[in-house]
């Protein structure tokens, strides 16, 4: 089929509280995943996948990293002026206030959305761990003769209150629609379940600027809890897109269907990175008909000297002299010298692991040094003098926390 002329619009602002102390120095779309990644690269991964090239990335809160993450990695070459993905911070144009909301940072940008001249407007979060094929939700929308559609799928009814929860016909014509309620509605024909919204949507421009000229009015600056709502009430066709529809080339049986993860707290995201390890992950990072584009490390191979490395990942430019390393992500730049022992955990970049110490369930931060036979993640007690203790009981050694310590020993 012949596609519309598209725009994306990604919100990338998010302060990401619930991740401290992993967004102390970054907002939560910069913090790094997986071996090779920061979050944000899954959205913007499936925005190229799904050939929507004209993105405009919304930055707000310590979004420093974040720029100069977009700026080495996601440079398109001059192919033609639709193809860019351009970081845009609060340009204040109304007043001194930052974004008040995720509509009031697309209401501050509506002369983008006018210049460019879309046919339809796609706002997406840019803090969810998934793949979808965003091509497939257009095509729905289109066939519907939709104005608006919210990417939806349904979650246990116990943990909707979290969310915007979606009442729909038959036919997926929205028909109620409340943000974050006290008490969910349920679906008609699961009651253990409740449909809710994915925080991602696709406006016809028209409609899209209205509403947001609508709400600026009433003072109003949130999609979900306040222009969503407001075009149902109004009688608008606003529809939902079952996201478990979605069909991703090359996913393997073993793989959960229409995976997809909020990783809002430590314990979410722990667990994503635990969801791609083994044989059948039921998150599987390796699928090369629909890549998630990583970081372009300008570093040589991994080196492996000796030890024995079971179920992990293990990112270029480390250096590995010994010991045993077991279901855990270990990013660029990572020095474990001998006798290391290191199980269940996330070693960012930088970071030197000396011999003869101990991790299980930590997640270093990056520039970091674990010294020599020190044991993280055995002892509460212990920990809590020397790292944040998530509640989840996983620790966590905030970023740089010893490496200028380390380094002013070491330089005398």
């Amino acid at each position: 089929m012949i596609f519309s002329k598209v725009l994306a619009i990604v919100l990338a602002g998010g302060k990401g509280e619930r991740l401290f102390p992993l967004t102390s120095f970054r907002s939560k779309p910069a913090v790094p995943f997986g071996a090779k990644y920061r979050i944000v690269d899954f959205v913007l991964s499936n925005l190229v996948n799904s050939q929507i090239y004209s993105i405009y990335l919304l930055v707000q809160y310590k979004s420093q990293s974040l720029i100069e993450h977009i700026r080495q990695n996601w440079f398109f070459s001059s192919v033609g002026k639709d193809h860019f993905v351009t970081v845009v911070p609060p340009q204040m144009r109304f007043g001194p206030e930052w974004f008040q909301g995720t509509a009031d940072a697309v209401f501050q940008n509506i002369g983008l959305i006018k210049e460019h001249k879309p046919d339809l407007v796609l706002i997406f979060g840019a803090d969810h761990i998934y793949r979808m094929d965003i091509r497939q939700m257009i095509e729905f929308h289109l066939e519907n003769s939709a104005e608006v559609t919210v990417a939806a799928r349904p979650v246990p009814l116990a943990e909707a209150s979290s969310f915007g929860v979606i009442v729909a016909q038959p036919d997926q014509k929205i028909i109620g629609f409340q943000e974050k309620p006290k008490n969910p509605q349920p679906m008609p024909d699961n009651p253990d379940m409740a449909y809710v919204s994915m925080g991602n949507y696709i406006f016809n421009r028209d409609i899209l600027i209205d509403a947001l000229v609508r709400a600026e009015k009433k003072k109003q600056h949130d999609f979900g809890a306040h222009i969503i709502p407001d075009l149902v009430e109004r009688g608008c066709k606003v529809y939902a897109y079952d996201f478990g529809r979605n069909l991703i080339p090359d996913i393997k049986p073993y793989e959960e269907k229409a995976y997809w993860r909020d990783v809002g707290t430590i314990k979410t995201y722990f667990q994503a990175h635990m969801d791609m390890l083994g044989e059948s992950p039921i998150f599987e990072i390796y699928n090369r008909a629909w890549p998630i584009y990583p970081i372009k490390y300008d570093t040589p191979p991994t080196k492996i000297f000796d030890g024995e490395i079971k179920d992990s990942v293990i990112s270029d430019g480390a250096i590995i002299y010994g010991g045993r390393i077991e279901q855990s992500f270990i990013r660029s730049g990572v020095i474990i010298e001998k006798d290391v022992e290191i199980k269940e955990s996330l070693i960012m970049d930088d970071v030197i692991v000396k011999k003869g110490s101990k991790l299980k369930r930590v997640i270093v931060d990056k520039k970091n040094v674990i010294y020599e036979n020190e044991e993280i993640g055995f002892n509460p007690e212990k920990d809590r003098f020397r790292c944040y203790i998530d509640p989840s009981g996983i620790c966590i050694l905030p970023r740089a926390a010893r490496y200028n310590e380390w380094l002013k020993e070491k330089t005398g």
